[in-house]
């Protein structure tokens, strides 16, 4: 189930252990989380918070108002396109929901500045949005918790741009140029180190550390079993409706997480059922 480490050219392992002391002191170019995108995840988490609260947060930043009102307002969510105030959307659809809507507006591969590596890191990002929205199905349909769900799938990679970054960075200052195809053997090796370290540092809950540390050892992850077995099932299926040239339905199908998962073949069936409705929810929340 671990995967295996990619093979370094000499050049890459020279500034291998720069990058390991980076990681190590701390040094990251790790970006600002938006402070809204904070503290809907501190809403999220209160069990006393109210819509009321999570409206007004909202309302407080006019362009992600703008963006979730046009989202929920998607055919993905609403085809009539009626709802006309956030206090609306939030009762329709649900704090959870547009909570989700919130997060995946505020992050953006915007924050992320690896010159070169713009298409990669988009797709990364869109890997990761699809990632939570099959998580978080998948959670419905083995019945278990899904709240931040959602939260450790769509940062389950986090790690990835920030790594491009500080290959970047320290590829210009240590004078080691490396080839694209070994910045992206760096970004496999660390980015689920420097992924936790950015969710340490953005003061994310424990449990989406955890689901990035674990993500391909679930077995051994402790507070958020069920959480980071979901999302590396959330991530087959996305990486197969988003690439199925690569993860074909056959092998899909076979994955022992969806063993680990105990998913029954008509559940399974039922999940790839929502491909469509998945594709569409990610376009509206990518618009």
């Amino acid at each position: 189930m671990t995967q295996q480490t990619p093979a370094l050219s000499a050049q890459a392992e020279a500034l291998s252990p720069h990058l390991e002391a980076a990681i190590k002191s701390g040094e990251l170019s790790v970006p600002m989380l938006p402070e809204v995108a904070g503290r809907v995840v501190s809403l999220s988490q209160d069990p006393d918070s109210d819509a009321s609260q999570l409206a007004q947060l909202i309302q407080g930043d006019q362009s992600l108002a703008g963006h979730v009102m046009r989202i929920a307002n998607s055919a993905a969510y609403s085809p009539n396109g009626s709802m006309v105030s956030l206090q609306q959307a939030i009762t329709r659809l649900g704090m959870n929901l547009i909570s989700d809507i919130a997060l995946a507006a505020s992050i953006s591969t915007k924050m992320f500045d690896a010159p070169g590596f713009e298409r990669h890191i988009e797709l990364t990002w869109q890997h990761a949005l699809t990632t939570a929205l099959w998580s978080k199905e998948i959670a419905r349909v083995c019945r278990r918790n899904v709240e931040a769900t959602f939260l450790c799938g769509l940062l389950h990679s986090i790690g990835r741009p920030v790594v491009l970054q500080l290959v970047i960075e320290l590829s210009r200052d240590k004078q080691l140029p490396i080839s694209h195809e070994d910045a992206l053997a760096l970004e496999e090796r660390y980015q689920k180190s420097v992924g936790a370290a950015v969710a340490a540092k953005w003061d994310m809950p424990k449990i989406v550390c955890e689901a990035i540390t674990f993500f391909d050892d679930y077995d051994n992850a402790s507070i958020a079993r069920d959480q980071t077995t979901m999302v590396n099932g959330g991530a087959q299926f996305a990486r197969h409706s988003l690439s199925p040239e690569i993860l074909d339905l056959d092998t899909l199908t076979g994955l022992q997480v969806l063993a680990d998962l105990n998913l029954y073949q008509d559940e399974v069936e039922r999940l790839l059922d929502m491909k469509d409705s998945i594709a569409s929810t990610r376009e509206a929340m990518s618009a």
